[in-house]
């Protein structure tokens, strides 16, 4: 069984987690089942998919996790683009967010590739 908390892919995320949390804490009222709960449900996804995918044993379940947890976080990425957009977040909090979803799809890509390779 692999350790998630020694991948930065995983740390990465689960920093991701918090900003998303503080982030949408703002958003209009009338969007806490629409676009809140959509960002922090595929906010969680990407950590909560690395957890899962470490915990089998074989390479390929390890991998189809991981490339699940890749999907969730390009969906994240639409919904903070969408909601800076919509005018629900400061400018500063959406960079910080966006900056962290980037580094974190170039390391969960460069992991997922280097398992492809094997």
């Amino acid at each position: 069984m692999r350790d998630h908390r020694k991948l930065r892919a995983f740390v990465l995320a689960d920093e991701l987690v918090i900003q998303i949390y503080q982030l949408t804490q703002n958003f209009p009222k009338d969007e806490i089942y629409g676009l809140t709960s959509q960002m922090r449900k595929a906010a969680v996804s990407v950590p909560s998919n690395i957890v899962e995918g470490c915990a089998r044993e074989g390479e390929v379940e390890y991998l189809r996790f991981l490339e699940i947890a890749f999907g969730s976080l390009r969906e994240l990425h639409y919904q903070l683009s969408l909601a800076k957009r919509m005018g629900y977040c400061e400018y500063a909090l959406f960079l910080t967010a966006d900056e962290k979803c980037e580094e974190t799809g170039k390391v969960l890509a460069a992991l997922i590739r280097s398992i492809r390779q094997g």
